[in-house]
């Protein structure tokens, strides 16, 4: 059997993943989008990308998760949203997922407002967390998104235009 063939099957599918993973909570994106990509470098026993490429990889990776807690608490903030309405737009968002797009949609920012009211906020000042939770974890979502095509862009570049480093 040819390794290879099952590497780069592995490949796609952990990449596949990974990027499923930046939009949905319930998987780790970043860590499934790396190990797809280093797969695919096993996969040619590493002679287009090598160990520093996978360096820059991992590191882009590993940004993911800053980057995108601080994108929410940005958004969140800026709004006057307490850390109890971004915890609540997480979990709105969570739950919104078996709700299909109205949920993800709504779930943030419902999450938050009820996480706000919770504190005995008045509605406009709960309203305008939700607002800016949910606008926060767009944000942390497009930024995630934006990291994983500079590393899948990135990867290609290594792989056809330069040398394994």
């Amino acid at each position: 059997m040819d390794w290879s063939v099952l590497l780069w099957v592995l490949a796609v599918l952990l990449v596949a993943a990974g990027i499923a993973g930046l939009l949905l909570p319930v998987l780790p994106g970043a860590p499934l989008l790396f190990a797809g990509l280093v797969c695919a470098a096993w996969a040619e026993d590493f002679a287009y990308v090598g160990a520093g490429w996978l360096a820059v990889l991992g590191v882009l990776a590993a940004l993911t998760y800053p980057v995108d807690l601080a994108a929410g608490a940005v958004g969140a903030r800026r709004f006057g949203a307490s850390g109890r309405a971004v915890v609540g737009a997480a979990l709105g968002a969570l739950v919104g997922l078996f709700f299909g797009l109205p949920g993800i949609l709504l779930g943030p920012f419902i999450g938050a407002v009820l996480a706000e009211l919770s504190q005995r906020r008045d509605l406009r000042q709960a309203g305008r967390s939700g607002l800016g939770a949910t606008l926060g974890l767009v944000l942390g979502v497009a930024t995630k998104l934006a990291l994983a095509f500079a590393m899948l862009g990135i990867f290609a570049f290594a792989r056809f235009m330069g040398s394994a480093g």
